[in-house]
């Protein structure tokens, strides 16, 4: 048999009422369109669910032992197909899972996590590493944010540009371009490329094939901090971005020098997928990292 369940609005009306010209005023229904959902109840249920009693009508033992669970599953209803739209964040008990490059771990994970703190105890943040391949964790709901700098192409991921963060170049202190650092000396140095792919060029490979030049890759890894080891033990160099690999720069003891080549600004994407569009609590995850980052690359 398949059942109306907008039956349950009407039986809770008249349960609560306790006639059918009270459920109808509750429901802003014509009292002959609540008898006649009163006939269909009764056919279902098999129940006469309110009698009369001179001039009142009063419910059946059946009526009085559902009456409980037939309020709470209209109110469970209602729970799911009209949610609460305030996002309490003093009762928020949820888990989000971001997934970012190690540069943007070390630089803004950290003033995100104060900021989750501070206005949201309960919630608790997983940070993963990128993979070498693409994968469907943002499309199965395993991850909440990627963080990086591609944007997606199908239309079931949203994205958005949180900032730019300028390239540079780092070495070791002592390294013979600290001191000056053009095009040419630039091409002639060994240097590591950070990829998660392995690839062994990079967008800048053109510019220098544009100048008649071409720069030794001795080595492609997947982390910023591992090409940035490699530039602390040796004469390579390193470009990444500034701003977002700041803290390991520093942590590292190297200096950076500014790219001797116009280049676009690093793009610092967010993408999520649209099934979180509408969900507040993502929304504030989503400005929390907006302003965490606001907050990294003005410094």
């Amino acid at each position: 048999m398949q059942l109306d369940l907008n039956l349950l609005t009407v039986l809770d009306a008249l349960l609560e009422e306790g006639s059918v010209r009270g459920a109808a005023e509750r429901l802003h229904l014509s009292s002959p369109a609540v008898s006649r959902t009163l006939g269909r109840l009764r056919a279902v249920t098999g129940d006469d669910i309110l009698v009369r009693t001179g001039h009142a009508m009063v419910p059946t033992p059946y009526a009085v032992a559902i009456r409980e669970d037939v309020h709470r599953l209209v109110a469970q209803a209602r729970d799911v197909l009209l949610p609460a739209r305030d996002l309490v964040l003093g009762e928020l008990d949820r888990t989000f899972t971001i997934q970012c490059h190690d540069a943007f771990a070390a630089s803004v994970v950290p003033v995100l996590v104060g900021k989750l703190r501070e206005q949201a105890p309960g919630v608790r943040l997983r940070v993963l590493a990128e993979h070498s391949a693409d994968t469907d964790d943002l499309r199965q709901g395993r991850v909440d944010l990627e963080l990086g700098g591609g944007r997606p192409h199908l239309p079931e991921f949203r994205s958005e540009i949180l900032g730019h963060d300028r390239l540079v170049v780092a070495m070791r202190q002592g390294h013979p371009c600290a001191g000056h650092l053009d095009l040419r000396s630039y091409a002639a140095q060994p240097h590591v490329v950070v990829s998660r792919r392995g690839k062994l060029t990079a967008p800048i490979d053109d510019v220098l094939a544009a100048e008649g030049l071409r720069r030794q890759v001795i080595a492609a890894v997947a982390t910023v901090a591992t090409a940035l080891q490699l530039a602390r033990r040796g004469d390579v160099l390193v470009t990444c971005t500034g701003l977002l690999g700041g803290p390991l720069i520093e942590a590292f003891g190297l200096v950076t020098r500014p790219l001797p080549v116009e280049a676009p600004a690093a793009p610092i994407c967010c993408t999520w997928h649209q099934r979180y569009d509408s969900d507040l609590a993502h929304a504030w995850l989503r400005d929390q990292v907006r302003a965490a980052v606001e907050e990294v690359t003005a410094a």
